[in-house]
């Protein structure tokens, strides 16, 4: 550039001393030459005025110029949006074309939602069901309080019962066991006598009376103590009953004491029919969003393309359908050489001049990139093979549009452009 610059700013000095010789030798047919007759003072001076103004001129120039840096290696960049379905379906609607403009929020594709649909409504149905179990587990806990209380005290009443029954059982086998004694002694006694009332009544010592009322006091004898014996095996039974009621209302008693690990249990269920419910309200808002993505909307305004979806095809989740082009936010990419980056920085002007219209728009630098091209490539170089060859890298500059440039959105991404940046 700043060759092509003398170049021209040398050309127009020829020109002007050409243009000054010319009026300077204006006059040379009609008055005779000779010593005498030599070029004025004045012009002289005006020719030397015009060399000044034209070296003045040419050094504005080339400082002008040799303030800017340029290139051809450049072209219009932006954002290109792939527009995928977020779940599977079979598309019945297809909203737009190639090249069409959509706004965002606008439809573009339509999936069968039915299958969706009769997802979500059986969840609700899984979510009402869980919130009226927790609902029925949530009321049984104070209940189960109060119930496991209540028979904490009640068992630990038929416990003492239970006890006092034992010991009244024991204190009847005790008085059992004393007539039982009695009547054995009354036995023993009576048939004493009724053996010594034989021999007598055979000698007709005593008289057939008294030898019939020894034998009756002995038959009743034997008959008192065989009600005695009978009585203490009702005891005997009575005592064994009152041990295993006593061992029944123990049990109950520890059973009833396990109430606060019962309370704590019909909590626990209470939570996991908590937890049931919100893992159903999780499976109803999932339902929601799938019946919701069945819809396929524009996530920003721009020029659609790139589309291979048509309706009758079956989608798989993740599969790209087509493609939008958001035209309000555009910059370009520009790869300077190493050596043009010098006294390059971000916010300095630049004009930027764009093959396709013939015109230039105002822009300004934006970034520059943290690493060359080449290092960016899939097999960026190697400089320690032994082979190595310096070649002038070039460095990625965004650059961004001034705003209000393109309301028209006439600009396109991959568009040819030359930027010239002013670094002075």
């Amino acid at each position: 550039m700043a060759q092509k610059v003398d170049f021209e700013a040398d050309a127009v000095a020829e020109r002007n001393r050409d243009a000054a010789y010319d009026v300077e030798t204006s006059g040379e047919g009609s008055k005779p030459s000779g010593p005498s007759m030599g070029r004025s003072p004045r012009a002289k001076r005006l020719a030397a005025a015009a060399a000044i103004a034209l070296l003045v001129a040419a050094a504005g120039l080339w400082r002008h110029y040799a303030g800017w840096e340029s290139t051809d290696d450049a072209q219009i960049d932006g954002h290109i949006n792939p527009i995928s379905a977020r779940v599977g379906g079979h598309v019945v609607s297809v909203k737009v074309e190639n090249n069409q403009y959509a706004h965002a929020g606008a439809v573009l594709v339509e999936l069968d939602p039915k299958d969706y649909q009769v997802t979500l409504d059986y969840a609700q149905a899984e979510y009402a069901n869980a919130r009226a179990t927790a609902d029925a587990a949530r009321v049984g806990v104070p209940i189960s309080s109060v119930s496991t209380s209540s028979q904490v005290t009640t068992a630990q009443a038929e416990v003492e019962n239970a006890r006092a029954s034992l010991a009244a059982a024991e204190k009847q086998y005790q008085a059992a066991q004393a007539k039982i004694e009695e009547a054995e002694a009354n036995d023993a006694k009576a048939q004493s006598d009724l053996n010594r009332y034989k021999q007598l009544v055979g000698k007709e010592e005593i008289s057939q009376q008294q030898y019939d009322q020894a034998v009756a006091a002995s038959r009743a004898g034997a008959a008192t103590l065989a009600a005695a014996q009978a009585q203490a095996q009702a005891a005997v039974q009575h005592v064994s009953e009152a041990r295993g009621k006593l061992s029944q209302a123990e049990a109950q008693l520890r059973s009833a004491e396990t109430a606060p690990q019962q309370v704590s249990a019909t909590r626990s269920r209470a939570l996991a029919a908590e937890a049931a419910v919100q893992v159903a309200k999780a499976a109803v808002q999932q339902a929601q969003l799938n019946l919701q993505y069945s819809t396929i909307t524009a996530p920003v305004s721009g020029l659609v393309g790139k589309k291979t979806v048509e309706v009758g095809q079956n989608v798989q989740s993740g599969q790209e359908l087509m493609a939008i082009v958001p035209l309000d936010d555009i910059w370009v990419t520009a790869n300077f050489k190493e050596t043009q980056l010098k006294n390059m920085r971000p916010g300095q002007p630049v004009k930027i001049y764009v093959d396709a219209y013939g015109r230039e728009y105002d822009g300004h630098v934006e970034s520059i990139a943290g690493a060359s091209g080449a290092q960016f490539s899939l097999l960026p170089p190697e400089n320690a093979t032994g082979n190595y060859v310096k070649v002038v890298q070039r460095v990625p500059v965004k650059i961004r549009f001034e705003k209000g440039q393109d309301p028209e959105h006439l600009l396109r991404l991959g568009m040819s452009v030359e930027p010239r940046v002013e670094t002075n």
